[in-house]
């Protein structure tokens, strides 16, 4: 496991990063969001040694993390490292080559990611002469090629189309078979759901909220939509319920009293024809927008 405690970080007078902890479980696609500003980046780069901590600690198998491990890992910075004039696969081999493969391994493995991610006929291209989306590729292919014991990685799936996607998360998902934790930061709320295991929400520099999509939600308020055949109005005089929203005949009902759903129902059955009753289920998106109000 990869995991963070207390994670503290300033600027001057500005904390960047204040008190951050939380666990990047092996196995597991660690989702790791928040707005601009929020800290993500910099605390990705204190967890790969890039950024030096003010307080707290990177720990790594229930230790502190060494050097000797960071070196292990693969890691995506957020603003890309690729030499525009070289050609794609040497410089593969050669970033491979820097974290111990031997020539013939890491040619191999950067030939098998290139053909994996449809570029096997661009190798000896220049990384100038590709698309944003395709640099992106090889960006990625440079993380993953040394086969590392953990992968951190700032916006991977900026820029790829909906299939280069898919391919970037099935590469991961043979990582974190094999035990990888994996903690990638992303904007892009529904691909998060998606994919991943846990979530982590920053804002303002704290983490807001942790855990799996589920826990996430279980945690907000309980809410039932409601249709009706007539008005739904009088909804709003049932006790141990907050109505959220009411359009003729339909009412958004928040629960605050466990079982007070079930009066509110019985009620409405009393009164006419329901047409519907079901546990309305958050979005991620909506559970971000209430964490970092």
């Amino acid at each position: 496991m990869l995991e963070t405690r207390g994670l503290t970080r300033r600027f001057g007078e500005n904390t960047a990063v204040d008190g951050v902890g939380f666990p990047v479980p092996g196995g597991a696609m660690t989702g790791f969001v928040g707005g601009n500003g929020a800290g993500k980046t910099t605390t990705m780069r204190m967890v790969m040694g890039v950024l030096g901590i003010h307080e707290g600690e990177v720990r790594w198998q229930g230790r502190a993390i060494t050097a000797a491990d960071r070196r292990q890992f693969g890691y995506m910075p957020e603003e890309r490292g690729l030499y525009p004039k070289q050609p794609i696969a040497d410089q593969l081999v050669y970033l491979a080559q820097l974290r111990g493969m031997s020539g013939p391994a890491a040619r191999a493995a950067v030939v098998e990611h290139l053909e994996r991610f449809g570029l096997g006929d661009r190798q000896g291209d220049p990384v100038e002469k590709l698309s944003l989306g395709n640099q992106q590729r090889v960006q990625i292919i440079a993380a993953l090629v040394p086969t590392p014991i953990a992968l951190v990685l700032d916006e991977p799936f900026s820029g790829l189309d909906p299939a280069a996607v898919d391919s970037m998360a099935d590469l991961l998902r043979e990582h974190t078979r094999r035990g990888t934790p994996v903690l990638f930061s992303s904007h892009q709320l529904d691909l998060v759901d998606r994919l991943c295991d846990r979530l982590v929400v920053m804002a303002r520099g704290k983490v807001v909220a942790q855990g799996s999509a589920d826990e996430l939600r279980s945690g907000g308020p309980v809410r039932y939509r409601l249709v009706l055949g007539g008005d739904a109005g009088w909804t709003r005089d049932q006790r141990g319920v907050h109505v959220a929203d009411v359009d003729g005949g339909t009412a958004l009902i928040e629960v605050l009293e466990p079982g007070a759903e079930q009066h509110v129902l019985g009620e409405a059955a009393a009164r006419g024809p329901v047409h519907e009753f079901r546990r309305v289920v958050p979005r991620l998106s909506e559970i971000y927008q209430e964490v970092t109000a």
